[in-house]
């Protein structure tokens, strides 16, 4: 797409937003790939159609307040990205202009509450747990208050389960193969910490020591994906100071979400005395399911006692912005006796995509809901995955279908086929 965007007038993201727009050729493989153009079917509300948009606002040739509406309708699933045959890096794109656009819009009071609640309390799991707690038993109003409260409120699990701290380091079975280092991440050990200890014990059966680095913190990617580049980046620092281990071969996630946020680093410092670490700490980072299928098996799971049917689910923050749909695969189908099986629209989201189920409540369920038909009707007895965010909406809208349909991460399917509770 042909620009006239002076780069250089904004800083040092200037000149990739720049070749975003230019490496675009308004093709249109993007549209029946991306959420918002199914459900909506405006141009503007396409990836190409809000490409355009950003360009005239790059250009002075359009209030940003005017584009603002297609912007964030924009789920940033980067579903146009794997469709694009161009290369477009629309992920990139949308993320530095939402942090271009954020310090010069207008928020409603209601609004800036709502974001400063959510972008206070869910990267800390202590705020986080006790604003859960509290918010059970708010539940019942949350009709009667503003529509993304009330969509926090609705999201909330009747239960959570109880706090389950992790070690410093938990060692390798047998001889040491690899040594690792864990994100915890942020929600996921508050909602589901599970999670992280099938992790751990999947990896040490396979030879892996996990480092759990004490001073890290939350990746910064709901930050980061929101617009907030101020709050991402101190985030980010801390990370990158908490994760300078010696002596790991990766640093690894179990959220897609937070594994393609701390590859976007080089990114978010562009420019900055940082970009350099950020850049070969983003060389290291890998989502379990890929460090795992790379190092291979030490054994596969003994054989299930009868035939199973999974529906593999993915999460957007990994097929699409990560480019991994292979390995996650390939362990499931490591396990004898899983038959996996592929839903009807696999690259569309789900809805939940980071706080879009918070800022755009409807569009997200109409989106969930249609997710969860899709994985129903695969006649699947379990349905896996790789994000907490994916799990939480997709099992909501699966509840909500009236079903009894499990949703899992890949490492607690893993766990349960090699303890035979699976």
């Amino acid at each position: 797409m042909q620009h006239e965007i002076d780069s250089q007038r904004y800083g040092p993201q200037g000149e990739s937003m720049a070749d975003a727009v230019g490496s675009c050729v308004h093709c249109g493989f993007c549209l029946p790939t991306c959420p918002t153009y199914v459900t909506m079917g405006e141009e503007m509300d396409s990836p190409r159609g809000r490409i355009f948009l950003i360009k005239e606002v790059l250009e002075d040739k359009l209030e940003l307040e005017l584009a603002l509406p297609y912007i964030d309708n924009c789920l940033g699933c980067q579903a146009c990205q794997t469709a694009c045959p161009s290369g477009v890096q629309y992920g990139g794109l949308i993320t530095l202009f939402r942090a271009h656009a954020e310090p010069r819009r207008e928020r409603t009071p209601m609004d800036r509450l709502q974001r400063a609640v959510v972008l206070k309390t869910l990267p800390n799991p202590r705020r986080f747990r006790l604003a859960a707690r509290a918010g059970r038993f708010a539940k019942p109003l949350a009709d009667r208050l503003p529509t993304g409260l009330g969509a926090m409120l609705r999201l909330l699990p009747d239960e959570l389960p109880k706090a389950a701290p992790l070690p410093t380091i938990f060692p390798a079975e047998g001889n040491r193969r690899a040594r690792v280092a864990l994100l915890a991440g942020c929600a996921q050990r508050v909602l589901a910490p599970d999670i992280n200890w099938a992790t751990l014990r999947v990896l040490a059966r396979h030879g892996v020591e996990t480092v759990i680095p004490p001073s890290q913190g939350c990746c910064g990617a709901l930050a980061m994906h929101t617009g907030a580049a101020a709050a991402a980046k101190p985030l980010a620092r801390r990370n990158l100071d908490a994760f300078d281990v010696g002596g790991i071969d990766a640093v690894v996630t179990n959220a897609a979400g937070c594994g393609s946020g701390m590859k976007e680093y080089p990114l978010l410092f562009k420019g900055d005395p940082e970009q350099g670490r950020a850049e070969r700490f983003a060389e290291r980072v890998l989502d379990v399911a890929v460090f795992l299928d790379g190092l291979g098996l030490r054994a596969a799971p003994a054989p299930l006692p009868a035939p199973m049917t999974v529906a593999y689910h993915d999460a957007c923050h990994l097929a699409h912005a990560q480019g991994v749909r292979g390995a996650p695969r390939r362990l499931l189908e490591s396990i004898d006796g899983v038959r996996l099986v592929e839903p009807p629209e696999w690259e569309l989201c789900c809805g939940s995509a980071g706080t879009y189920n918070i800022e755009r409540p409807d569009v997200a369920a109409e989106l969930g809901e249609r997710k969860a038909r899709n994985l129903f009707e695969t006649g699947a007895a379990l349905i896996a995955t790789g994000n907490i965010g994916c799990m939480t909406q997709v099992q909501s809208h699966i509840d909500a279908l009236g079903q009894q349909l499990p949703v899992l991460h890949t490492m607690q399917v893993l766990d349960r086929a090699y303890t035979h509770t699976l």
